[in-house]
């Protein structure tokens, strides 16, 4: 019995409809990052497990998919090692390659390899898959694009104003009006943790305070206790869990709440010029947030933090990014400041669905169906064909001659579903053709060159 095919989960099959709809996502989003001056690239599918390895934190860790060694990569492995069953230990053993779990690590390792040939600050943007070892819901999928915009060598904070601006401009373009960009830093972050006590605890504390809107203040409180921040240090903490009012209230806020933390402090100062900055120029349809529980969860981020999201359909976040100043130092070099934002393009897919904001996307289809009744006449036929396609007229043939009315009644059924603008009809044989346009019905008999004429029109 034949085995039902199927595809692994968290995967999608794309029909022709849904490419048009993502490739106009996609089309949007590049046309925006070359208009903000972003140079396009491209990494591997997959990277060495050292590249990838320890750069998410232990959750993001988690996620990776590694790829096993060719071979008999067990034969390999030291049998002492096999039967202590330490997954931990085996897997560096059996698998040096693993899928990129996103394109900022990559894009990291790129950076520093081709140092020497690149003009800073360089600006690139990436539009390719990544891989993630989640479980799959709404919105989230193992196989999914991502399309980051970064710029590297500038520690300018006119780039963290760029970014807010490039998100409107896009999510504008998109019709996805209002959508909530919510700001954080991580300097804001870390001097939190300073004044209650954590700073010890960083990583802990971000992780978890960063689940606010997913698991609630509870939430947040039962997993910090967990990681071993004490209720007095979490108690400091609960009003950040209702923080409320205009982007400038909140900064006079934290500049009072974080008048004892110098890394605090400077925090504020770059989240002010960020916000000073978008109200002087103003923006076109997006809503600039600060959001102070806002962490992203990811270590290598060590400045502005970014979180897009929008209220009209409950997904989750639709763009994500930050400032990540040493992060190329994991790769040797140092002191190479950089900033980067990522669109989520399967959750923003989902919204402009839900939303009916995807325009009247027309498939990909010929102009000009040829018919094919007669073998006498496919020399002519082809040749013509040949003709409109090198004048820039999308053309094909029917492939298969008709030989009965149903056959007949076939190529016209094709025609129709297709929606084919202009048919070369059939019905008579020599070198002739008749044109006809099945919006008016009218019908041109002439050459080849005649007919492109008519069809240009």
């Amino acid at each position: 019995m034949a085995q039902k095919p199927s595809i692994p989960k968290g995967t999608r099959d794309f029909s022709p409809v849904e490419i048009t709809k993502r490739n106009y996502i996609f089309n949007i989003i590049k046309k925006s990052f070359e208009i903000y001056g972003f140079q396009p690239i491209e990494t591997p599918s997959f990277e060495k497990s050292e590249t990838l390895m320890g750069k998410y934190g232990e959750e993001g860790d988690r996620l990776i998919f590694n790829i096993l060694n060719s071979g008999d990569y067990l034969n390999k492995v030291d049998s002492n090692l096999l039967e202590s069953k330490n997954s931990t230990k085996v897997t560096p053993k059996i698998s040096e390659k693993a899928l990129r779990y996103d394109l900022t690590v990559p894009f990291t390792r790129y950076v520093v390899q081709h140092q020497n040939e690149l003009t800073l600050p360089f600006k690139r943007y990436q539009i390719q898959p990544v891989w993630r070892a989640d479980r799959p819901q709404k919105g989230r999928f193992r196989e999914f694009y991502q399309c980051d915009a970064d710029v590297v060598g500038s520690t300018s904070l006119i780039q963290e104003v760029e970014f807010v601006q490039l998100y409107d401009a896009v999510f504008t373009k998109l019709d996805l009006t209002e959508t909530i960009i919510k700001v954080n830093n991580r300097k804001v972050l870390s001097g939190i943790a300073e004044i209650i006590g954590a700073k010890d605890k960083l990583i802990d504390f971000t992780v978890a305070l960063d689940k606010l809107d997913k698991i609630g203040a509870e939430g947040v409180t039962k997993e910090m206790l967990t990681k071993g921040i004490s209720e007095d240090a979490i108690e400091k903490v609960q009003p950040l869990f209702n923080f409320k009012g205009s982007n400038q209230e909140k900064l006079i806020q934290l500049k009072e709440m974080l008048s004892a933390s110098e890394e605090g402090l400077k925090g504020v100062s770059e989240l002010q010029f960020i916000v000073d900055s978008i109200e002087n120029i103003g923006l076109q349809s997006a809503i600039l947030d600060i959001d102070v529980t806002l962490a992203r969860g990811l270590n290598y981020y060590t400045g502005a933090i970014y979180e897009v999201v929008t209220n009209k359909v409950k997904i989750g976040s639709i763009g994500g990014g930050g400032r990540y100043d040493d992060l190329t130092s994991i790769f040797g070099l140092k002191d190479l400041s950089g900033i980067g934002i990522s669109f989520g393009l399967d959750r923003i897919y989902i919204v402009l669905e839900e939303l009916g904001l995807f325009k009247d996307l027309d498939l990909p289809k010929p102009k000009v169906l040829f018919l094919n009744y007669n073998t006498e006449n496919t020399p002519n036929r082809l040749k013509a064909l040949a003709i409109l396609r090198a004048n820039g007229i999308s053309s094909e043939i029917y492939p298969d001659t008709a030989t009965s009315n149903k056959q007949r009644q076939k190529q016209f059924k094709y025609l129709q579903k297709r929606e084919i603008e202009f048919v070369i009809l059939d019905d008579e044989i020599g070198e002739e053709l008749s044109l006809k346009n099945t919006k008016t019905g009218k019908i041109t008999k002439g050459s080849v060159g005649d007919l492109l004429l008519e069809i240009k029109k």
